[in-house]
């Protein structure tokens, strides 16, 4: 497809004026912005917005909500700032970060020993594994090894296309889970891989029929964490945060309200 001393004053000042930017827009607000002006009272966070239950829309309300984006809350706020949102696709998402759009990518990042070698992370705030989603009369497919030769369906700069190429499958691109699941309801592609925590809210939420776990992977576990460019001053101080918001009982409150159940590590 989840992570307590509190801060005096002149602390947090301190922490505004080394690692927060900002923008006028109100706190937690969405916005699409291409560079965000600075301010010593905001934390600007990359997410795509459309990746439920960790980040995504409420259909009644049209407000941001997600498992990541009030994590990134509870963190902004142990911090004494505000977090803004910039949406941006996945795709796109490190390129924002590089860009210096946001300070910090909030989007269910896993952190693997390539993406630390360029990028700066948080502690996990989430733990998951992989599962295979296939069509419904599907039987072919019932583990990674018999992914093989198959068409999977993507995000191209996922961990979860770099886990299907490991595999042998053909990568065929797509934007985000739903289209990847249209795809396996049109017969386009065979497989998707994808978090088992997104896939079970999926399901739980949709009452699709149409496909089903062909295969879990417990043995190859994600941890998520929040990632920042390469050094960030603010990568020490989200820890800090996270460990806090877990000893509190913060971070649990939160993963119940989404799965049920604490996924944090």
């Amino acid at each position: 497809m989840k992570k307590t001393i509190l801060y005096s004053a002149t602390a947090i000042a301190a922490l505004a004026l080394a690692g927060c930017s900002s923008s006028q827009a109100q706190p937690n607000q969405s916005t699409t912005e291409e560079q965000s002006n600075s301010s010593a009272e905001v934390i600007t966070f990359g997410t795509e917005g459309t990746y439920a239950p960790f980040t995504f829309h409420d259909t009644e309300s049209g407000e941001l909500i997600g498992y990541d984006v009030e994590v990134a809350q509870a963190v902004a706020a142990k911090l004494g700032a505000e977090a803004q949102f910039h949406e941006v696709k996945w795709d796109g998402i490190f390129a924002g970060l590089e860009s210096g759009r946001y300070d910090v990518v909030a989007n269910q990042v896993a952190i693997t020993p390539e993406r630390e070698e360029i990028y700066s992370f948080s502690a996990p705030y989430a733990v998951s594994n992989p599962v295979l989603i296939v069509p419904a009369d599907d039987t072919s497919i019932t583990s990674v090894d018999s992914v093989k030769g198959k068409k999977s369906a993507q995000s191209v700069t996922s961990n979860w296309a770099e886990l299907a190429r490991n595999a042998g499958a053909e990568v065929v691109p797509v934007d985000g889970f739903t289209e990847a699941v249209a795809a396996l309801r049109d017969g386009r592609v065979d497989v998707t891989f994808n978090d088992n925590l997104a896939v079970l809210e999926y399901f739980a939420t949709t009452g699709d029929d149409s496909v089903k776990v062909g295969a879990e992977v417990p043995e190859d576990k994600s941890r998520q964490g929040f990632a920042f460019l390469k050094d960030s001053e603010l990568a020490p101080k989200f820890t800090q945060a996270l460990e806090e918001l877990k000893a509190d009982g913060t971070l649990a409150k939160i993963g119940e309200k989404y799965f049920g159940t604490d996924i944090s590590e």
